[in-house]
């Protein structure tokens, strides 16, 4: 995702964090706003970007969607596509790209069928996808090449599958509240370990509690709360892979309110306690 002032030329920071014959993984920080035009890029290899802050637009041949922390990017090769931050500034995404004949590999097997292609712009923050993108975020820096290839595959694996099946395309919003939407969405990352409410993040996003939360789950794919959640989770369970710190720390420090309902949450979504999560990361 190359994002490109054409009057400064300040693009996003673009680094390779690991490359294989045929698969890399880079991380991209833009510092784009809304004072900087899109420019229009291709993709060079099949993409899935998972944003880990930030929201920004992404069109390509498969639709526009206003992409937001957990969800993924997905690009298909060869495609043009353009990303643009018109209601906010920045964001930052690990992106994984596979060369065609690898993807084919992988597309025949998860999605019965070499010749998959994404069939939208993005996959919506799912609960179901949250353990796949905190693992693959926890080890981009890991020094084990064989472990983080392993990794990847069964990410780029369960997103083909979960795509090969009816995936619901978002609703399209007007620019408006999709304006209004990336307000409320930044200040949920922004205030994640602090007590949210409805009125709060309505008037955030100068909308009324009803409407706001019609839009927002038309848009995002969730409700507001169970946005919240993911993220407090995905943020827990990275720290719980490369920290050493206390799991009630985590917990509270994520925004849970008591260690239980951290417990019983997080067992709930990733399947194993934190204290087992953190024994056996490679396992999620």
């Amino acid at each position: 995702m190359e994002i490109r002032d054409q009057q400064q030329a300040a693009g996003p920071r673009t680094r390779r964090l690991a490359r294989g014959s045929d698969w890399s993984l880079y991380e991209h920080v833009c510092e784009a706003g809304p004072q900087d035009r899109p420019f229009e890029e291709r993709h060079d290899a099949f993409s899935i970007a998972a944003v880990i802050a930030g929201t920004f637009t992404y069109a390509s041949e498969r639709g526009r969607a206003l992409l937001h922390p957990g969800a993924l990017l997905l690009g298909n090769h060869g495609a043009c596509y353009c990303c643009g931050h018109e209601h906010s500034a920045g964001d930052v995404c690990l992106s994984a790209q596979f060369a065609p004949a690898y993807f084919a590999q992988i597309a025949a097997t998860a999605a019965g069928a070499s010749r998959f292609r994404f069939p939208a712009a993005m996959l919506q923050a799912r609960r179901d996808m949250l353990p796949e993108t905190a693992l693959l975020e926890a080890k981009r820096h890991g020094n084990d090449k064989l472990e983080l290839e392993e990794t990847l595959l069964r990410f780029v694996t369960n997103v083909v599958r979960t795509l090969s099946g009816t995936v619901a395309e978002p609703a399209r919003i007007s620019a408006l509240d999709e304006r209004r939407v990336s307000r409320a969405l930044r200040h949920m990352e922004l205030h994640s370990d602090e007590a949210l409410d409805l009125d709060a993040l309505a008037s955030v996003a100068t909308m009324s509690k009803f409407h706001f939360l019609r839009v927002f789950r038309r848009s995002i794919g969730m409700t507001p709360y169970q946005f919240l959640l993911g993220l407090r989770l995905r943020r827990a369970a990275g720290r719980l892979l490369t920290s050493s710190s206390p799991v009630a720390g985590i917990a509270f420090e994520s925004g849970f309110g008591d260690l239980s309902t951290f417990n019983a949450t997080f067992r709930q979504c990733f399947g194993m306690s934190p204290s087992q999560v953190r024994q056996r990361g490679i396992a999620l």
